[in-house]
């Protein structure tokens, strides 16, 4: 009969330096149970207690072990890991029986080798190098959409951060709209955001950029009047009594009291601007590789099929992570795919589930990772220096982008406070914590106002060229600011930031901390964050849950549109620019990635993309698509247990 049972583990660092060891056990009776500890040399350090049986009919059931260490000084500096076998990689087993029951249990690492010594018996497990000593040890990035920062934390109440000043306003037709609280969660339209709505936006109504510049001056006075005309994303433009709800700020302790409790717990950074003055796409392209090739405005299909004859969106110096993996570190993507987050799911569609970063060279559909077991991955080993998290987008099909957890202006806000609420947490309450560092931020401004005019850039010096681009834009301007709020057991609770930063300032982080060179001119001139870690030891009253989101707080669907309505959308012409055509191909891609890989099978799903007109088609390759890919991926074996 099994029985359950309990040991105490220590373990000793047996380096010549300070060292942060993360110490987790593993089997399926009964789970995972982890320890974190700072030792200096020669020090033990413990007790981690861990969960075992024994007795009749558990021979089957292993014991699994993986250690990571950050060595801060001494001789051998560095980030280490086991090693583990081919098929587990970094875990070791070593099985727990009845001589170990109730034992005090003493194990051993150093810079080469990992000791389980078990009164049982022992196994032994090598030592892998994976970086340069950083205190941080796993770098995440959450991205979300289209929110700029006056609009999200203008009202917030903290003391300190860069506001309107009262009575700040724009005009369009001779009325004033001025900046005003509560925020809608739900916007009726969709601000434009496009370059030439940004250019309106920052610099007035008739505003002109000339090809190769200069900006015109900024003056932020152009946000209502190009809301009350802007046709972006083949919508209407909004009727006179919503204009001014470009200029609304949440009331955002009772709104969204998630990033609250997290902004006012950690850092909240007030000067973090897109990378530049235009739309989602090159904005993503840029926190994935310090460019966008020359890309300023959402591709068109043109441009799509040239970029996908050679496999993907090529950036001239790669991204970061090719530059990861060509410096031996390890990185990892995860998205919201099964739309777990979102208040209103079945509003949603299969387009919300793909994730942008799979439009890159090198980066497939088989990397990208689901939400749901983002938790009980952090619990196990986890050598990634770096993970990039993308949001469900929603309802991509419609333009609405409804029902995902994105934050775009026309779903509520709901799905991405439950998903900021879902990471954190999973974070939080890992054995990784005390050494990792969330960021999250937003892609670009998504047209709502902001009060603080973009400052210059450093343009990426890359030899993109011009094929994408079409204004002459010379990448010299930030685009508007955006919400970003930094999280980490090194930063002091309450910390405002005013630091210039962009989205390359993640990669620049990145790269200092792990030692090696920038992809661009852009993140090597770029401000990083390490400034913020003013802590020597993680603090201890960092919160372990946030507060829920409010419910129901947008609009709502109803569930099912009506057969009419539904049809009546899928028979729009599918539109040549913008997002839903890059994401079409994206999918494409993801066919090429994973289960289409012969002249015969892609020449099939070429005849299919080809064959597009409709939104309705549209849909149905991807539902097609997606379900051939999500079989395939999910046939393929995990890389961690």
């Amino acid at each position: 009969m099994a029985t359950q049972r309990t040991a105490n583990v220590f373990i000793t660092n047996q380096t010549d330096g300070t060292a942060q060891i993360q110490l987790s056990h593993m089997n399926n009776s009964n789970g995972n149970q982890a320890g974190a500890w700072t030792a200096a040399p020669g020090q033990t350090v413990g007790p981690l207690v861990v969960h075992f049986v024994t007795g009749f009919g558990t021979g089957g059931i292993l014991d699994w072990w993986t250690v990571a260490m950050s060595v801060e000084n001494g001789s051998t500096p560095g980030i280490y890991q086991n090693t583990g076998t081919l098929a587990f990689p970094h875990w070791k087993e070593c099985q727990l029986q009845t001589g170990d029951v109730n034992k005090d249990l003493h194990f051993t690492v150093s810079t080469t080798d990992f000791y389980t010594n078990l009164a049982s018996g022992g196994c032994h497990d090598g030592m892998t190098r994976l970086s340069n000593y950083s205190p941080i040890r796993n770098v995440f990035v959450l991205m979300l959409e289209n929110r700029s920062f006056d609009h999200m934390w203008g009202r917030s109440g903290i003391p300190g951060l860069t506001v309107p000043a009262p009575g700040t306003s724009n005009s369009y037709n001779g009325t004033s709209y001025p900046v005003s609280s509560p925020a809608p969660t739900a916007m009726t339209g969709d601000p434009g955001h496009e370059f030439a709505d940004v250019l309106e936006q920052l610099a007035g109504a008739g505003a002109t950029y000339p090809p190769g510049g200069p900006y015109p001056p900024i003056t932020m006075t152009g946000f209502a009047s190009n809301y009350a005309t802007t046709t972006d994303e083949a919508l209407p433009p909004p009727t006179a009594d919503h204009i001014g709800d470009v200029m609304m700020e949440f009331d955002t302790p009772t709104q969204m009291p998630t990033s609250y409790a997290l902004a006012t717990s950690f850092a909240i950074c007030d000067h973090w601007f897109c990378s530049i003055p235009g739309p989602t796409w090159p904005n993503r392209f840029f926190v994935h590789g310090a460019s966008s090739a020359g890309l300023e405005h959402a591709p068109t299909t043109a441009q799509i099929v040239e970029w996908e004859t050679v496999a993907g969106f090529v950036l001239p110096h790669g991204s970061i992570y090719d530059a990861l993996t060509a410096n031996k570190l390890q990185w990892r993507l995860y998205n919201d795919n099964t739309d777990a987050y979102s208040d209103n799911p079945q509003n949603g569609s299969l387009f919300g589930a793909l994730p942008q970063v799979t439009a890159l060279k090198n980066v497939t559909l088989l990397e990208v990772n689901s939400l749901t077991h983002f938790a009980s991955d952090l619990q196990g080993p986890y050598p990634y220096q770096y993970t990039f998290i993308e949001p469900n987008y929603g309802d991509v099909t419609s333009n609405t982008y409804v029902g995902g957890s994105s934050q775009h202006p026309m779903d509520d806000i709901y799905g991405g406070e439950a998903l900021i609420k879902g990471v954190y947490e999973a974070i939080r309450n890992s054995p990784l914590w005390e050494t990792s560092l969330l960021i999250i931020t937003y892609d670009e401004h998504g047209g709502f106002y902001d009060s603080v005019a973009p400052p210059p850039a450093a343009p990426p010096a890359d030899g993109s060229g011009t094929a994408y681009n079409d204004t002459g834009f010379a990448f010299d301007l930030l685009g508007v600011r955006v919400p970003a709020i930094v999280v980490s057991p090194l930063i002091a609770a309450g910390t405002v930031d005013h630091t210039v930063y962009d989205h390359t300032s993640a990669l620049a982080t990145v790269e200092r901390l792990f030692g090696f060179g920038a992809l661009t001119a852009r993140d090597a001139a770029a401000n990083d964050l390490r400034h913020l870690f003013t802590q020597t030891t993680a603090r201890t009253d960092c919160p372990t849950t946030l507060p829920a989101p409010v419910a129901r707080m947008g609009r709502v669907l109803p569930d099912g549109a009506s057969e009419a309505a539904a049809a009546a959308e899928d028979d729009l012409p599918l539109e040549d620019s913008g997002n839903l055509p890059a994401f079409l191909a994206t999918a494409r891609k993801a066919a090429y990635d994973t289960y289409a890989t012969t002249p015969q099978e892609r020449a099939i799903v070429d005849e299919e993309y080809a064959a597009i007109t409709t939104r309705g088609e549209a849909k149905a390759f991807v539902a097609r698509v997606m379900a051939k890919a999500t079989l395939f991926r999910d046939s393929q074996p995990r890389p961690v247990m």
